[in-house]
């Protein structure tokens, strides 16, 4: 069962609106109101069953604040959800899944790094991949004025794949 839910993004207001900061905007849109204390190098909540996990450490560290909050609470990965940007995914797909590839995500890759296994369970949204200019600089950049009025419905069909009975479900795309 999941207990840990883990939002991924990058602190600071220049990266707010940014693609890769996907996990921050579905955890805003989704905990609108839960009460964040500062611990473990990041931001931390409870809502009903879950402990909510929003590290402040730049993408590339989140490892760190994931596997401090896990040795205090004892989290095993198999009770771990990372909410994140895939770029392999087109824009509009939600994908829940256990374990996979990491494909060149740098903040599962310090998950992964830090916890020692990727046995945890990822909710991807696709940003899908820039048809050109570089990777790292699309990441970055805001969601366009189109895909922009998507992103509540995309999170509401989100919300729904987080009920606790979900997650025994095989990989799951949504497209809207």
């Amino acid at each position: 069962m999941v207990k840990l839910l883990i939002f991924l993004g990058n602190p600071g207001k220049i990266y707010e609106k940014s693609r890769h900061n996907v996990g921050w905007l579905f955890c805003d849109h989704t905990y609108p109101s839960v009460m964040w204390s500062k611990k473990f190098h990041a931001q931390v909540a409870t809502d009903g069953q879950y402990k909510l996990l929003r590290p402040q450490t730049f993408m590339n560290e989140s490892g760190k604040a994931v596997r401090a909050c896990c040795d205090f609470y004892n989290f095993k990965s198999e009770e771990i959800l990372v909410v994140h940007d895939d770029l392999e995914l087109p824009f509009g797909t939600i994908r829940l899944q256990k374990g996979g590839g990491l494909a060149g995500h740098n903040g599962l890759k310090s998950i992964k790094s830090h916890l020692g296994d990727d046995g945890f369970f990822r909710l991807r949204f696709g940003i899908g991949r820039p048809q050109r200019g570089s990777v790292a600089s699309y990441v970055l950049l805001p969601f366009s004025k189109e895909e922009s009025p998507l992103l509540p419905l995309l999170f509401d069909k989100a919300k729904n794949l987080l009920r606790e009975d979900e997650y025994t479900l095989p990989v799951t795309n949504i497209l809207v």
